[in-house]
């Protein structure tokens, strides 16, 4: 438990669980065993046998350390907006994966619990552990994080502040601390686009929609969640939880994920709205090291929309990456193939310009290095100007979008030049992504 100190916290006091400290890095841990335990206590879950599961990432590695540990085969369901760090890690640990589509509803055939549900009907010796609708989920909080916390703070608590992801464990906090004190307030901290903050003020589920921040949120009322001791709600925009999340790291050193973002500017919320000083806990529920590539990642923030930088009005402003910045990876001309080819691979990119003197010369994509190095992989020693495209296709800032399009049509990428400088190249991506955010305003 450790007092965030560094924010705005009113007349309160905040403190956070770290429960990035679980053997998985993420508040999930505790369930996981609770409902491996049950499935076995009830003969549902034969040795040998195989788990199955519908989740977000972190139930999923949960899960993946009891199996690897009582030796079950273990299969997940992912939704696919999940980030590839949970993805990478989960496959690294040995765990069949299904991506399922995360922009359907819940009656959908691909809807990733059914997804679940018919998996488990088609393994043999197999069983759905249905976080969703598992007593074992409540049983868990209810058992060990609240009396947990109870201790922690010296038996003094006003408030605590959690998401809804299952339902598990606002459930078992709430019926804990109905025993122990009554008096503490249970607190939700709900996502963007979730229904279920219009469901605690109003006592309707309100409309859903889409939300970045991953594992909490949902469009209906999780089986096992209960919400009758819940006080009051805080619905956090996608922007606000994420630049939290990355002011936690910042000013606090605490790596967070994104759904953290989301629970402490709901309790920081809680806090400025308080009248008289009161103690409150929240959650940081999983480490931010599964969200590198994204909330972390500037140019991802920038390519979501969620950091602005100033509007030019013109073709510049289509460029994330930008050549002065030292964000663009270029190669020379005298550089080998491999490693302009490494470079790609590290950069995720299919093509690099060529530069000299700070001025572009060519460009070199992955179909040039496999021309040359195709009938003798000894070409990989060749230098970048031996396949290098030189003739450009460079356009001005002023330039239209047409223009871009007519560029792309032609399989080439634009390269914009203002003032004989170079400033960055357009790709496919980057015109989908102006687009994409055009539509979002």
């Amino acid at each position: 438990m450790l007092e965030l100190t560094g924010f705005d916290t009113g007349p309160c006091r905040l403190f956070l669980k770290l429960e990035t400290q679980n053997p998985g890095g993420s508040i999930k841990d505790r369930m996981a065993l609770y409902m491996v335990k049950a499935a076995e206590q009830s003969g549902a879950l034969q040795p040998g046998g195989a788990i199955i599961e519908a989740t977000a990432g972190n139930t999923g590695l949960g899960l993946a350390l009891v199996a690897i540990a009582r030796g079950y085969r273990l299969v997940l369901v992912i939704p696919d907006k999940m980030s590839q760090e949970k993805i990478a890690h989960l496959q690294a640990m040995g765990v069949e994966i299904h991506l399922t589509r995360s922009d359907v509803c819940k009656d959908h055939p691909d809807f990733y619990q059914n997804f679940a549900e018919r998996l488990a009907r088609q393994i043999p010796n197999s069983v759905w552990v249905n976080q969703f609708s598992n007593p074992a989920n409540p049983q868990a909080h209810e058992e060990t994080t609240g009396p947990e916390i109870w201790e922690q703070m010296d038996h003094q608590l006003d408030a605590v502040v959690c998401g809804v992801g299952s339902g598990g464990t606002i459930t078992g906090l709430s019926r804990f601390f109905a025993r122990v004190h009554p008096e503490v307030e249970m607190i939700l901290a709900d996502p963007q686009g979730s229904a279920l903050a219009d469901y605690v003020h109003t006592g309707h589920l309100g409309k859903s929609g889409p939300s970045v921040v991953e594992g909490i949120g949902s469009g209906q009322l999780p089986a096992i969640a209960d919400f009758t001791r819940v006080r009051d709600a805080f619905q956090i925009p996608d922007s606000e939880s994420l630049e939290t999340a990355r002011q936690l790291l910042k000013r606090a050193g605490i790596l967070a994920g994104s759904s953290s973002g989301t629970l402490v500017s709901a309790a920081l919320r809680y806090c400025r709205k308080q009248t008289e000083p009161k103690r409150v806990v929240s959650f940081i529920c999983d480490s931010g090291n599964k969200y590198l590539s994204k909330m972390f990642n500037d140019y991802w923030m920038m390519d979501q929309g969620f950091m602005a930088r100033p509007q030019q009005g013109d073709l510049r402003d289509l460029i994330t990456r930008r050549y002065a910045e030292g964000a663009v990876i270029t190669v020379g001309p005298d550089d080998p193939l491999l490693t302009a080819f490494q470079r790609m691979r590290m950069a995720d990119v299919s093509q690099v310009p060529v530069m000299q003197d700070g001025l572009a010369i060519g460009i070199l994509d992955e179909s040039d290095v496999l021309m040359s190095v195709q009938k003798d992989p000894r070409h990989f020693r060749e230098p970048v100007r031996s396949a290098m495209t030189s003739r450009l296709e460079t356009l001005p800032a002023s330039a239209s979008l047409d223009d871009v399009v007519g560029v792309l049509e032609r399989g080439m990428v634009a390269l914009i030049v203002e003032n004989g400088a170079f400033v960055g190249l357009i790709t496919r991506t980057d015109l989908i992504n102006h687009l994409r955010r055009k539509l979002q305003q």
